[in-house]
Parts: structure tokens; sequence; C-alpha cells
């Protein structure tokens, strides 16, 4: 493998997931490479939307292809190695199931043709970096309605990419948000040693998505655990309304008893699926919301990146300047406030 990371940050809501508070121009720029090398990380990972590098006539925006391109070359002349992440397409978010974005992916052989000419178009423009410096995750957390469906897809992708670029590192998940628990359903082609196999994990999320305004646990304001049972008994019946069928759903799937030993747990079936592969195994996002309070949080990292490292895992965590960031960002003055070194101590060790 020619491909060789340890740890990352994701450079979220720049070329990907904008909002309007996070300026092309501003909101990621030279110095905040060399922040991140100077922190002691050794690449980002760099998501990228179709709709901020395509029109909707499938058209290149030429100023976000600059952007993404003078990324990859401050971040390679100061040694760190990039992933080129396609998050999120027209045809497929991630976060449908919240009502975010389309999902006709899976109906629209059109919609797939259209991100195979995406990677087409980005290969034609990426080729020429080293296969050691920079790599590919062709979709982020895949959400098709079968596990047969995705791997079908990554046939086809992997098929038309090798066309291109033989030697090229690929980052292939599984299906429904590359969640360990479907690892072993994942499907990949045999002999290929160019490919790293990502998971994302954010359990327990009750912990790390405590009071997150996406999430039907968006106004509960009563008392969580970790170590120990996210929402105990006694607090679902003090805290929760039973008519609030979303709410009840959400507990009913994610709550449970969490601690390091868990977590791992709920890494085996990715580990197991390494070791059958003989492939690396990477984290692509991780990530505690400050929301749940600061001792828990740094908690948390301590366990998971301990994890991590025990097991040879190479990780990225969520996020630089996003909600979850190891610095933050002024929505309004558009400038960098506060950097946690705590945290970012913690993913570098």
């Amino acid at each position: 493998m020619t491909f060789q990371i340890r740890t990352g940050i994701n450079i979220s809501h720049w070329l990907s997931q904008v909002f309007g508070w996070s300026p092309i121009d501003t909101f990621f720029v030279k110095d905040d490479i060399s922040f991140i090398r100077d922190c002691g990380f050794d690449h980002i990972r760099l998501p990228i939307d179709e709709e901020r590098l395509w029109d909707e006539k499938g058209k290149q925006i030429h100023g976000a292809f600059e952007k993404m391109l003078w990324c990859i070359d401050e971040s390679l002349a100061a040694g760190l190695k990039v992933i080129v992440d396609l998050h999120i397409l027209r045809s497929h978010h991630f976060n449908n199931t919240n009502a975010e974005g389309a999902m006709t992916l899976w109906s629209d052989m059109d919609a797939q043709k259209t991100f195979l000419d995406l990677w087409s178009q980005l290969s034609a423009v990426l080729k020429t970096y080293p296969t050691d410096k920079v790599a590919y995750e062709l979709m982020n957390e895949p959400v098709a309605p079968t596990h047969d469906e995705w791997n079908l897809l990554i046939a086809k992708a992997m098929k038309h990419v090798r066309s291109l670029e033989p030697n090229r590192v690929l980052f292939w998940g599984s299906n429904e948000w590359q969640f360990c628990e479907n690892m072993p359903y994942l499907k990949l082609p045999e002999n290929d040693k160019n490919i790293i196999l990502s998971f994302h994990t954010y359990e327990p999320l009750m912990i790390t998505h405590y009071r997150a305004g996406w999430l039907p646990i968006k106004d509960y304001t009563g008392p969580v655990s970790y170590p120990g049972t996210s929402l105990s008994e006694e607090d679902y019946e003090k805290y929760i309304d039973k008519k609030d069928e979303k709410l009840v759903n959400f507990i009913k799937r994610f709550n449970g008893y969490y601690d390091k030993e868990k977590l791992y747990n709920n890494m085996l079936p990715a580990i197991n699926k390494s070791k059958e592969l003989g492939l690396q195994l990477y984290c692509g996002e991780f990530g505690c919301l400050a929301n749940i309070g600061r001792e828990r949080r740094l908690l948390y990292y301590n366990d998971i990146t301990s994890l991590f490292r025990e097991n040879n895992i190479a990780f990225t965590a969520w996020d630089y300047k996003g909600d979850f960031g190891i610095r933050g960002w002024d929505r309004s003055a558009f400038k960098n406030t506060t950097i946690d070194k705590e945290l970012i101590d913690i993913l570098v060790k």
C-alpha cells in the first residue's frame, strides 16, 4: 500500500455542505493548512459536493475547481496527504432521511452515469498527482435500499476508475452510512490491494450528538451518561414525550450501554473484514459535539482514538471548523476564534 496515513482532519463546510457562514475565499486559507500541519496531522480529507463544483447543466464551476486544486497543491507542499471525497451528489444525500437532498441514484441509471462521469472529470485533473500523496473516496456514506445495490454500484465505479487510474488508492465503505455493522455485506473486487476499507462511527449517538439540531433529540435537555447507559429508564420516563414517535424510535435504535469495550465491539465487524481481505482499515469520520460537556467529550475522544491506535486504524476526525471543530469560527464576523489544544493533543498524540 503506497498511501500511508495516521491521523487527519476533515475540511468540512468549504467545498461541501456550505450553509452561508463559510465564505470560500476566507474560511480555508494557506494559514489553515500550515496550522493543521503544525498541529501534527499528516493528512486532510477534502469533502466536495457536486453542486459546488458543477452547475445544474453539468458544467464545471471554474472557481471551485481552482480552489480544490489549490488546496491539494498547498497541502502537498506542506507535507500533508489528501483524500478527495465526493461527499454529496445531486442524486444522493446521506442525510436524505432527515429531508436533505435527493435520493434518486439507486433507481435512475442516468444518475449513475453522471456519477461515473463526475469521476472521469475529476480524474482528468487529479491523475497527475502522486498515488502516495492523493487518494480518492468515490462516494461518502451510501444509503442504498439494499446492500446488493451498493455492491453493484461499487463494481461499476471500480471498473470505471481503474480504467482511468489503475494504481490510485480508493477508499470504500459499507452501505448505510458506512456503519461497521454492515461491513460483512460489502463486496469488493478480488486482488485489488489499492483499496482502503473505510468506516464512520458516531457511537454512542446520544452522546456524540447530544442536542444536535438535525436529529429528533434536538430538544432533549435531560441527563445522559458516558460511560454507562446513554439514557436511563428513569430519565426516559421523566423527560421523554412518548407521543413524539420520531424521538421514541430514535431512542429505541440508539440508546444503550457504552464504554470503551462497547466501542471496540462495535468496530469488530470492520476490523474482521479488513483482516479477511488483507486491507488497511480507516475511520473517515467520528466526533462529538461540545454540547455534552467538556469532561465526557474528552473522555470519548480518548477512548475512541486509543482504540484506533491499538488496532492500527488510521483516522480522520470530523471536523476542522464546523460543529465538531478543533478550531472555532465566528459565523457572523467570519474569523477564527478559539483553538481546542486539549482535543488536538488527543487526536495527534
